[in-house]
């Protein structure tokens, strides 16, 4: 009880305050880029083309930006959806937001690292940090990248199923990586990595363009991406530390 108690405190620490770095980041870094984006979203003529899909991937720290659902946020279009009002309350709903995805993944991170008897430190998280980055964020954005307001996407539903399904794969290649460490198991690694790749992600409906402008887009992507390694490198990092000085 006493070591369950330990990484639940040590996880709800890094998850506020990575949350709290992650949401000063995304401040400067990715809203003002969707504020841009919606700036086009909304002058944009209203038409079944532009608002049929399910959703925009607007980056927050999972997913990091992930083009991860964690790290990203969806925005529904119905008229009777709930959404915080621009300034205090959107920046705090962000805030809160930040601080339970990074909890939460702090309590996978830590749980993994405690199971697996990896030794406690600074280093050894920054390394399962970076492995969360790639399997999180990395390699589902090969085949989802993160998206602005007003980017067609296919629908919600098959774009999740396919983003947890590379995450898992990817996390399970890079398991089998570092425990096992023989020739069959690099060889099933890279098979599961790259399952994902060859079935394909889902796509957006054609005929559909995106409001924003690409060059955007592509600053967007890059941003989040960046973001999000910050963010699985802070989560482990810090998660090693603190459970270095709980252990002490």
């Amino acid at each position: 009880m006493h070591l369950f108690r330990s990484l639940v405190f040590v996880s709800a620490l890094v998850g506020l305050i990575v949350g709290a770095v992650i949401s000063l980041v995304q401040y400067v870094g990715t809203e003002p880029l969707i504020f841009a984006a919606e700036v086009y979203e909304t002058a944009a003529p209203a038409s079944p083309e532009l608002g049929g899909h399910d959703g925009h991937d607007h980056g927050t720290a999972a997913g990091a930006e992930t083009a991860a659902p964690a790290a990203s946020h969806e925005h529904e279009h119905a008229a009777d959806a709930w959404a915080p009002a621009d300034g205090f309350e959107r920046h705090f709903a962000t805030l809160v937001a930040n601080v339970l995805t990074a909890t939460g993944f702090a309590l996978v991170l830590n749980g993994l690292m405690q199971a697996t008897r990896q030794p406690a430190g600074w280093r050894t998280g920054l390394a399962w940090g970076l492995c969360g980055f790639a399997a999180v964020m990395l390699a589902p954005t090969l085949g989802l990248h993160p998206e602005l307001p007003g980017t067609p996407a296919a629908p919600l539903g098959e774009r999740q199923v396919w983003w947890i399904a590379t995450a898992i794969a990817t996390a399970g290649g890079i398991a089998l990586l570092y425990f096992k460490r023989t020739p069959l198991a690099a060889a099933a690694a890279l098979v599961l990595i790259a399952l994902p790749h060859v079935v394909g992600a889902p796509v957006a409906p054609e005929g559909e363009a995106a409001l924003a402008p690409e060059v955007l887009s592509r600053r967007f992507v890059v941003v989040a991406t960046l973001t999000s390694l910050v963010f699985w490198a802070l989560l482990g990092s810090l998660s090693g530390y603190f459970r270095q000085r709980m252990e002490a």
